[in-house]
């Protein structure tokens, strides 16, 4: 079985091409694309009838937390996949995950069959669970992500997600990737991942760039979209 335990600052920035293109020529000296190259990742994300884990998130408090499942690729039915706990607080993301069988998941998730593997974490899930009562899969999310390490400094990490989609229906990791454009043609979300500050490198090229830091959620922005759209077919106004 493998599982995680990460602490780390996460900080968000919206790029389009040119800035992206800057960018990754910057790195090249001082940074490698990881073992995988690129990657296709799909979450699907638990949460209660009234969206009650996203709203709160979008509130921006101190503290946050999401459930979500997690695999590289399609799923193949009843090949392991990651069940994750990602945690906010004070600006410091905390995520936990264990990797279990996927056909296994949803009826733990929901109550019927307890962990299929004992572990601190499985009880983390479900103390959350039991906590929240009503969780079913929400929304499923799915892009195409590079990712880049730091040999010198193994904290940092660096990724650029672009073709972001997400869909409200066929919420199953086994279903192949595919849903609604969630970003501008062109653009891509850099997310720079590290335990300390950032090297002077990095923040010049960023700089230079006219690359600004934003918050931004994939889930969140999805999860908007999602109720401006109910409002406009209720006949709502919308301000967006």
């Amino acid at each position: 079985m493998s599982s995680g335990v990460f602490q780390r600052k996460e900080i968000k920035f919206l790029l389009d091409s040119r800035q992206r293109s800057a960018l990754e020529q910057a790195m090249a000296t001082h940074m490698k694309i990881d073992e995988y190259g690129e990657s296709t990742i799909c979450s699907l994300y638990y949460d209660t009838p009234d969206y009650r884990l996203i709203r709160r998130s979008l509130d921006k408090p101190e503290y946050k937390e999401k459930l979500r499942l997690r695999s590289y690729g399609t799923a193949a039915p009843g090949a392991d996949i990651f069940v994750e706990l990602k945690k906010k607080y004070a600006g410091v993301v905390y995520k936990r995950r264990v990797q279990l069988p996927e056909d296994q998941v949803a009826p733990w998730l929901a109550g019927q069959r307890d962990c299929p593997r004992d572990s601190q974490i499985g009880r983390e899930v479900d103390w959350f669970v039991n906590y929240y009562g009503t969780l079913r899969p929400a929304m499923y999310l799915c892009y195409d992500r590079t990712a880049w390490f730091c040999p010198e400094d193994g904290d940092l990490r660096v990724t650029f997600d672009r073709n972001i989609r997400w869909r409200t229906d066929n919420l199953s990791l086994t279903v192949p990737p595919w849903g609604e454009q969630l970003l501008a043609p062109g653009q891509s979300l850099l997310e720079i991942k590290a335990a300390a500050g950032l090297p002077l490198w990095l923040t010049a090229a960023l700089s230079k760039n006219q690359i600004r830091q934003t918050s931004f959620s994939k889930y969140g922005s999805a999860y908007t979209l999602l109720t401006e759209r109910e409002r406009y077919e209720r006949g709502g106004v919308s301000c967006a």
